[in-house]
């Protein structure tokens, strides 16, 4: 029902300029904040809005569209695991001063050619014991924390730990 959008939607506006001490006149400013863009700022994993020329009716369908914010961070390599001896992936580690705290496994993002060299260069590296400050239940092929990676994630979570990762490559500039 239009009308009854309109409605809720006045009511929803007025509800927002109350509590934030606004007058209504000039409600242009709030118009040019884009919400998406502000959610990414926010560390939100994303929004999800409905087609413009679409109706309203509640619960799933394709009028619905989720798009999610894309973060970067540039995380130390704290080891990698194999499945049997297929690559299978990355793990991660923040540094939080002295200490490196797990972050995460990285399992996407890999090709053969980026899979290849990063076992070449990871291999002079391995050590026998987890480089983490606190030790964590995975098995993996530990090395020396001296390579960085630049990492792309939706979310972390309340842990810290990097959730839907993919590796976009090693950082050398650092």
């Amino acid at each position: 029902m239009p009308g009854e959008r309109s409605r809720n939607l006045s009511r929803f506006r007025d509800a927002y300029l109350q509590r934030t001490g606004r007058d209504g006149q000039d409600t242009s400013r709030l118009r040019r904040i884009p919400p998406f863009a502000h959610a990414c700022k926010l560390g939100l994993e994303g929004v999800v809005s409905k087609v413009r020329d679409s109706v309203y009716v509640s619960g799933r369908g394709n009028n619905w569209v989720k798009k999610t914010c894309a973060q970067r961070e540039t995380l130390t390599i704290a080891g990698f695991a194999l499945d049997g001896s297929k690559w299978d992936g990355l793990y991660v580690g923040r540094r939080k001063g002295p200490d490196l705290v797990y972050a995460g496994k990285v399992d996407h993002g890999f090709d053969k050619v980026s899979t290849a060299e990063l076992r070449r260069r990871l291999e002079p590296l391995v050590r026998k014991t987890q480089p983490y400050s606190k030790r964590i239940a995975h098995k993996g092929v530990w090395v020396e924390p001296k390579l960085l990676a630049e990492i792309e994630y939706r979310a972390k979570s309340a842990e810290g730990k990097v959730r839907h990762p993919f590796f976009k490559g090693l950082r050398e500039d650092l």
